[in-house]
């Protein structure tokens, strides 16, 4: 397929009007690879190296492991579409994003593998998103979309058949085949049948506020780890009750990237999910 046509066929379905990110101001190592868009927009083609593509690969992230197992193909003309640009590392803090492997970039442009970034249009709620995701894969049905982020609204509230947090969680263990964790804030019945969902880094006062507000008491994310980032959130949620279960960045954020590759399927081209680790310190 050209690869100019894919990239316009891309934006027109995930890219809206009013949507924004920052990834570029943070990625000035890599500045020399990044296609010009991408360095005014932060979304998008963020690897111009090819001018058709014959295979997509997915990912949620871009590290050596993902791109190695690319390289290792040695296939040409690919495009590698990820949520993030950067690499999550919870372990690193401050710096919780580490950037893309210069020598593993060159190899990528020497190959003609391009790389396109989805983030806020992908956290975005709509078919493929990762809140619409992250709530099928828990059998949670969306009744509301909440959380404005950068233009989006990247959580939803929506009803469950479980009946308490800790059921819910032992699902939650299922889904992303991992063991998850559980903070009991609030009272453990699910009240109304209803949950708030945010994959990802979720965890964050102005969001709790609108769960409160919504009257929900259990919320579903990525990132919980209690660290000083995080501690006002976890305060928030013993104040108001709210209980918290969390499955890690990754491992929340994968069933998009899953989906993403029926997308692609749709359009004629073979497409992959590539496999990450969940970073349990997350949790």
């Amino acid at each position: 397929m050209e690869a100019k046509k894919l990239y316009q066929r891309l934006e027109k379905d995930f890219i809206k009007p009013g949507l924004s990110d920052d990834w570029a101001q943070h990625m000035e190592e890599v500045k020399d690879f990044l296609s010009d868009n991408f360095k005014k927009r932060s979304m998008g083609l963020v690897c111009d190296n090819s001018t058709k593509i014959n295979l997509v690969y997915t990912a949620v992230f871009p590290t050596d492991e993902v791109m190695q197992r690319i390289l290792d193909t040695g296939e040409t003309d690919v495009l590698l579409f990820v949520h993030h640009p950067s690499i999550w590392d919870i372990t690193k803090a401050p710096q919780v994003f580490q950037q893309m492997n210069r020598g593993l970039l060159e190899q990528f442009k020497e190959r003609r593998i391009s790389i396109y970034n989805l983030h806020v249009p992908l956290d975005n709620s709509g078919e493929y998103s990762t809140n619409t995701t992250l709530a099928s894969a828990l059998g949670i049905k969306p009744e509301k979309d909440f959380a404005p982020y950068f233009g989006a609204l990247c959580g939803v509230i929506g009803s469950t058949d479980c009946k308490t947090a800790k059921e819910l969680s032992k699902k939650f263990d299922k889904a992303v085949g991992h063991k998850t964790i559980f903070y009991p804030y609030g009272n453990e019945k699910i009240d109304n049948g209803k949950v708030a969902v945010i994959a990802g880094g979720g965890n964050d006062v102005e969001m709790l506020e609108e769960i409160s507000k919504a009257g929900v008491n259990t919320f579903v994310t990525g990132i919980t780890a209690l660290n000083d980032h995080s501690r006002k959130a976890h305060d928030y949620s013993k104040q108001h009750r709210i209980n918290v279960l969390g499955g890690t960045h990754y491992s929340t954020e994968a069933f998009a990237c899953r989906a993403m590759c029926k997308y692609f399927e749709k359009l004629g081209l073979i497409c992959e999910f590539i496999e990450g680790k969940p970073g349990l310190e997350d949790l």
